[in-house]
This record gives C-alpha cells, sequence and structure tokens, in this order.
C-alpha cells in the first residue's frame, strides 16, 4: 500500500477503496496490504470469531455444508478485503501475534499476542489458506494478516485462559460492561437470549447488581444449564413469538407495571425478537439490544406502534475497560469459568 502523509487517517479511511468518503466500517471494499503506515499494526492472524449472528446465516444459508461455509467466508473476504457478511452486516473480531508496527505506533511491538477489540466489519483481512481446519463453528483457525487501525482498542491475550475462551470472552465482553452499568437499581433483569455467550455472561454481570435476575431460552438443555449456574428463575419460550413470550414470562415471573422486568437485554442471534423485548419490559423501563440480529427501525417503530414508553439502548461492543470487566467476572466466577472452557476448550 502506498500511502502519503497527507492521506493518512487514524480512522482508516485511507485503507478505504470503494466507495469514496466513507469510513471503513460502511466501506463495500478496504485495502488489507502491507506494510502498516502511521500508527496502524499489521497483525499475523490465528483465529476469527464469527459473531453469532453472521455465524448462524452462513450456517444456515449453506445448509450446515461446511466446505460451502469456507468457500463462501473466503469469498467474502476475497472480495470485501474484510470479513463483512453482507446479509447481516456483521463481522466478529480475531486474535493473532503483532508481526510489524506503523512508525507512529509506540503501544504495541512485534510479538505481542492481542485480540482485536472491533468488528472484523471494519478490519482489513486478507487470508492465505483454504480454511481446511475450520470444523464450521464460531471460531475459524486461520492464516492471513489483519490491519489494526490507530484508533481500533485491543486487548493483550491473558496467560491464564485458553486462546479459544479468550477469543469467545473477549467476542461479547460489552455485553457484561453494558450490564454492569446498566442493572445497579434495577427490581428485575431479564436476558433474553441467556443461553448464549453475551447472555451468560449479561446473567452474570446482573447477579448481585439487579434484585432478580430472569432468563429466557430457546430449549430446556438451556435453562437447565442456567440452572446449573445457580440461576432458578428461568423460562423456555421462542424470543420471536413475542405474545407467547409475554405469556411464558408472566406465569413464570409475574408481571408489573406493563411487562416483566425494568431491564430487559437482548442476546437473540435471530432476526424478530424486538418485539418481545418492547413487551416484556416494564413502562419507563430499559432495553438493551445486544445482538447484530437486531432491526433497529423494527424496535423503534413497535415500540411506537404498542404505546410503550421505554428507553432503547444500542449494545455497542465498546465500552471503557470492558475486556478487563469481562476477565475480572470470569475469574471471580468459577462457574462461568467453567461453562466457557467446557464450551470453547480449556
Amino acid at each position: 500500500m502506498e500511502t502519503g502523509a497527507s492521506d493518512y487517517s487514524s480512522f482508516g479511511d485511507h485503507r478505504v477503496l470503494a466507495p469514496p468518503g466513507v469510513l471503513p466500517q460502511q466501506a463495500d471494499q478496504l485495502d488489507p496490504s502491507p506494510p502498516p503506515v502511521g500508527g496502524e499494526a499489521l497483525i499475523e492472524v490465528e483465529r476469527l470469531n464469527l459473531d453469532a449472528a453472521s455465524h448462524r446465516q452462513l450456517r444456515e444459508e449453506q445448509g450446515g455444508d461446511v466446505e460451502r461455509m469456507r468457500r463462501r467466508v473466503l469469498g467474502i473476504v476475497r472480495e470485501r478485503g474484510k470479513m463483512h457478511n453482507p446479509v447481516t452486516g456483521s463481522g466478529g473480531m480475531l486474535i493473532g501475534t503483532v508481526r510489524e508496527v506503523g512508525e507512529d505506533r509506540t503501544d504495541l511491538a512485534p510479538g505481542d499476542r492481542i485480540a482485536t477489540l472491533v468488528s472484523l466489519t471494519l478490519t482489513p483481512l486478507a487470508l492465505r489458506d483454504d480454511l481446511s481446519g475450520w470444523t464450521g463453528t464460531e471460531q475459524i483457525p486461520a492464516r492471513g494478516h489483519a490491519i489494526l487501525f490507530e484508533t481500533a482498542p485491543f486487548a493483550r491475550l491473558p496467560d491464564d485462559l485458553s486462546d479459544a475462551v479468550a477469543l469467545a470472552l473477549f467476542d461479547v465482553a460489552g455485553a457484561a460492561a453494558q450490564v454492569a452499568r446498566l442493572a445497579p437499581g434495577r427490581r428485575a433483569a431479564l436476558v433474553l437470549g441467556a443461553g448464549g455467550k453475551s447472555g451468560l455472561l449479561s446473567m452474570f454481570a446482573a447477579r448481585g447488581r439487579a434484585e432478580r435476575v430472569l432468563g429466557l431460552v430457546p430449549d430446556g438443555g438451556e435453562a437447565d444449564t442456567l440452572r446449573r449456574l445457580g440461576f432458578d428463575e428461568i423460562v423456555t419460550a421462542d424470543a420471536t413469538d413475542p405474545i407467547g413470550s409475554l405469556e411464558a414470562a408472566t406465569i413464570a415471573f409475574g408481571r408489573s407495571n406493563g411487562g416483566v422486568a425494568d431491564l430487559v437485554v437482548s442476546c437473540v442471534n435471530v432476526a424478530g425478537a424486538e418485539a418481545a423485548a418492547i413487551l416484556l419490559a416494564e413502562e419507563g423501563g430499559t432495553i438493551c439490544f445486544f445482538s447484530m440480529a437486531t432491526s433497529f427501525t423494527a424496535a423503534a417503530l413497535t415500540a411506537e406502534g404498542l404505546g410503550k414508553d421505554v428507553t432503547m439502548v444500542i449494545g455497542s461492543g465498546y465500552v471503557p475497560g470492558h475486556a478487563e470487566t469481562a476477565l475480572d467476572l470470569v475469574r471471580s466466577e468459577p462457574a462461568l469459568r467453567a461453562a466457557l472452557e467446557e464450551r470453547f476448550g480449556s
């Protein structure tokens, strides 16, 4: 990549190939070519983590055929210069080792092993293998390189967690920090999709902060898992069925002020769960949509149509100190740590 000093931008827009005038996340195509310039860092990629919504969509689109999933991911990265799912609009994140830094970078050095705490939808990426080691899970062993922009947050990989667990944790670290902000003083916090990665972190982050911690999951297996982790108030329902979810949650948890909880956190990785979250929220309550499957248009218009006065928060994956918050939570909660290690490998 040839970039003059006048072209460089700490936001990364000097790597946008098309269309002109947008930031990297909005771009159709990025330039991932070395060397890093200015405050950039070049990362030797070891593993990608697809976000839950993107992984589910790719798996369903390709009928669960892993070879077709490999070809699709490789095609997206080759065409776009980043892993930006054109259907869900989401990506994921990665771990790797710093190979080279730009002339203005001082906080990283070659050899540092890091997790990027920014979406793959704005991370210039090039892959050089066929992903043959990928078995179709959310985590993809991969060889290639990525560019970390000057403004992009990152975390050094911890010594006391496996790479797989650290990657899974950092992928949803923002959930723990968001809930830690929102839960204190709440009468009840209800997590939709409580059995997934972000759902688990949200449940544990809410415990001890909200008076009650409630969970909604799609099947009995996830309900049993949460009960083994010490959560007693769990209901099984389909979050894409708003009336059914409200009825089931009302029977299980009771109802107050037009809803079930004054804080609802939606971690559901499929589209169509916006209405349930709104119905389940109490009048004047707060909903945090921590899911890339969320349609914020649907959420806004549904709340309007129901005449529901709720505060709706976009669950950004970034909160200052969110990586440390998530690590502290896992280290202080042996049951959560054991669950993540069982699911992703110790």
